[in-house]
């Protein structure tokens, strides 16, 4: 089987880079570095390198790999960024992240769901991943103890951008977030001006919280 999912890991990368989906070395490196089949549960570990959406539990999911892709892409994270990550799920995102940034501790990622942060600290443990911090909070209000960050990306559907999320935000820093069916690029310029870009339409499960959509 581990040859199997090689080989289908290969050509999911192959197709995104074909798609011009996958552009920057870092991310497609990302991406070749660290198995998807680490982050999803065992009984779907074969569908792992699908291109599509998986069941972690608790009514959450690991995201469809093209989406994660437009989102790395657009989030333009680089060797030695700080970044906060809202809703670690099983931890791929997060792996991903660490991969690129590279420095110790350099990601934390909020989960407010015990039994998923128990289980993605285990995923990310098991990936080898030292340098992510999974705290389990309710990221809609951002985790300021670790504030500034250089990047944010929230990976569930949100009713609008929190406000903390943008005063969390460093000068020049960048947001990915979900609002409803629609995924924005949020930065705030170096004079502290925000501007918004949608970069399309996609399907995600509602975030919860605060800030967010009432449990």
């Amino acid at each position: 089987m581990l040859e199997s999912l090689e080989e289908k890991k290969r050509e999911l990368i192959a197709s995104l880079i074909e798609s011009g989906i996958l552009q920057t070395p870092a991310v497609i490196e990302a991406f070749r570095s660290v198995g998807r089949e680490k982050f999803v549960p065992g009984v779907a570990r074969k569908y792992a390198y699908a291109n599509e959406a998986l069941s972690i539990g608790r009514g959450q999911t690991i995201s469809q790999p093209l989406t994660v892709a437009v989102m790395t892409e657009a989030l333009d994270v680089r060797v030695g960024m700080k970044v906060l990550e809202v809703g670690t799920g099983s931890g791929y995102q997060a792996a991903l992240l660490a991969h690129i940034v590279g420095v110790h501790e350099s990601v934390t990622s909020t989960e407010r769901i015990p039994e998923l942060a128990k289980r993605a600290r285990k995923n990310l443990a098991g990936a080898g991943v030292k340098n992510v911090t999974v705290v389990e909070w309710d990221g809609t209000k951002g985790y300021a103890k670790k504030a500034p960050y250089d990047r944010i990306i929230v990976t569930a559907a949100a009713p609008f951008v929190p406000d903390a999320l943008i005063e969390q935000l460093k000068l020049d820093g960048k947001i990915i977030i979900p609002v409803e069916n629609e995924l924005w690029q949020i930065h705030k310029d170096a004079r502290g001006r925000v501007r918004r870009k949608m970069l399309g339409f996609y399907a995600f499960v509602p975030l919860i919280g605060e800030y967010g959509y009432q449990a």
